[in-house]
């Protein structure tokens, strides 16, 4: 790994970001065909917060939040920090401190596969925070990684100045370029939704709607009577 900060990123322009996450993540997820989810291990500290941020991704050492500080400096108003570490590690490596510096310059949030603590003082703040784990256990800054290069969190490219959405559904990434894309494609299933709930107050039933009549017996499902099952 270089170990570099890169100071001037290009970013998805933040009034898309800020529309994309209106939709949710499971909303925009289904909308791109099911890409770009972090998975189920990241998890929001405290419920109800709905966020869309420009990525500042980071590398650490495990144990070591040195290059979270050195993140600090390159963030702006928008932004959502992504850290991740070059092993597995639940060391709380981000708390109040870091969440007071970040909110002076705009950062709207933190995604992190490593640990954080403080949460409490999180949550009074406003802070939302990801995280895959919350840990007491206290880190040094001792070497050297990186901010502001690809990543790759579960399996997913986080480069920096993606739009990052974040909510109680989870986390996902949107490239950069794909922002438009995602938003005509979340609008176009956020309309067949309405249309399908609508058909739902109204009674329809999801056997009709989505064709599943047929599918069922295309697999071999027989409807029978309780006397015919034997119960």
């Amino acid at each position: 790994m270089r170990t570099v900060v890169v100071t001037n990123p290009p970013r998805a322009a933040i009034e898309k970001v800020d529309k994309l996450a209106e939709y949710g993540v499971a909303t925009v997820h289904e909308a791109l065909g099911r890409t770009g989810f972090l998975g189920p291990k990241l998890r929001p500290v405290h419920l109800g917060s709905r966020i869309g941020g420009t990525a500042v991704t980071v590398v650490c050492w495990p144990g070591d939040n040195l290059m979270i500080h050195a993140a600090v400096e390159q963030c702006q108003p928008g932004d959502l920090l992504v850290v991740t570490s070059t092993s597995p590690n639940s060391d709380g490596m981000f708390g109040e401190l870091f969440a007071t510096a970040l909110q002076v310059r705009g950062v709207r949030g933190l995604v992190t596969e490593t640990g954080v603590r403080d949460v409490a003082d999180l949550h009074a703040m406003g802070f939302p925070v990801w995280t895959s784990a919350v840990s007491a256990q206290g880190t040094v800054k001792a070497t050297a990684g990186a901010v502001n290069v690809p990543i790759t969190v579960s399996g997913q490219l986080i480069r920096p100045g993606d739009a990052v959405l974040a909510d109680d559904d989870g986390v996902m990434v949107v490239p950069r370029n794909d922002v438009d894309r995602a938003l005509d494609a979340a609008q176009a299933r956020l309309d067949k939704e309405e249309a399908t709930r609508q058909a739902f107050r109204s009674g329809e039933l999801g056997l009709d709607r989505y064709g599943l009549r047929a599918k069922l017996e295309e697999l071999g499902v027989e409807y029978v009577t309780a006397e015919e099952y034997g119960l």
